[in-house]
């Protein structure tokens, strides 16, 4: 029985080393996404456009007001400054229209599944770079950013989505 658990424990130790290993690159690859502010917008799996915070200020910002609720405490409302997720997707001229999701990865691994049709309500889920007036930083000096996910109508603010640096048309 110990022959069995011993051997067990070693395939696992290689899977993780393998897998770790394997993984070792897209970590690399989404810490110099964060470094650098560049979000990747895919479409079922094929990356379709990356975009930098210019060419997303560029789209026509907009300041708005949403309620953050963390567990436990009153909600306190922020000024965010951002541009709607639908306008992401028009900007690289995809239809998302008639498609079924929206995932959103953090560069954590959190990953959020939106529906198209919340995505396309007015007001609603913004890709958000401020907070009253300033960056909302990285996960480093202790912020949020340098973009995050608000969608206005959850209000709980559970699918509230930090350090994004990828969104997914699936």
């Amino acid at each position: 029985m110990k022959k069995i658990v011993t051997i067990a424990i070693l395939v696992l130790v290689i899977v993780i080393a393998v897998t770790a290993y394997l993984n070792q690159n897209q970590v690399k690859e989404k810490a110099s996404m964060i470094e650098n502010a560049t979000i990747s917008i895919k479409v079922d799996g094929e990356e379709v456009g990356i975009m930098n915070l210019g060419s997303i200020q560029d789209l026509g910002e907009e300041t708005f007001h949403a309620n953050l609720k963390s567990s436990g405490k009153d909600p306190i409302e922020y000024q965010y400054t951002g541009v709607p997720l639908k306008t992401i997707f028009q900007a690289q001229e995809v239809d998302i229209e008639g498609n079924g999701q929206v995932i959103v990865r953090s560069v954590d691994g959190y990953t959020v599944a939106l529906s198209v049709e919340e995505v396309l309500q007015e007001d609603n889920v913004y890709l958000a770079y401020e907070r009253n007036g300033e960056p909302l930083g990285t996960k480093e000096d202790g912020g949020s950013g340098p973009y995050q996910i608000i969608i206005r109508n959850d209000p709980f603010s559970q699918r509230w989505t930090k350090f994004v640096v990828e969104v997914e048309l699936q």
